[in-house]
């Protein structure tokens, strides 16, 4: 099994910024990629942040240059730095790491922006 736990969610105004933490336990061997996703209601769950284990990072077209991955996939460990948050950043955000060719999401931590 593959565990991972977010932190790091809440509430702010927009043009404020918010540091989402995540790591992963369990059977971690063979995890290649780790990164952060984001839903709202109604809509398919959007990968926003990426990180492979050669530190290679990329990100979605919407959040480019407002938010940053760091961490190391070695180590189990991402954060993911938002500035600049937009009413349209406000989602439930999933840690995310990919094993095997097998993706495992987090339980997922609430962000919200306020206008």
């Amino acid at each position: 099994q593959v565990q991972l736990v977010e932190s790091g969610g809440g509430r702010v105004h927009a043009g404020g910024s918010l540091r989402l933490s995540c790591e992963v336990s369990g059977m971690t061997a063979w995890i290649n990629a780790m990164g952060w996703g984001r839903q709202v209601p109604g809509k398919q769950r959007e990968l926003v942040a990426t990180m492979s284990n050669d530190g290679t990072t990329n990100y979605a077209d919407s959040v480019k240059g407002r938010f940053t991955i760091s961490g190391d996939v070695g180590e189990k460990k991402v954060d993911l730095q938002m500035n600049g948050l937009e009413p349209e950043d406000a989602a439930i955000y999933y840690c995310y790491s990919r094993k095997l060719g097998r993706d495992y999401w987090g339980q997922g931590t609430q962000v919200t922006v306020s206008s």
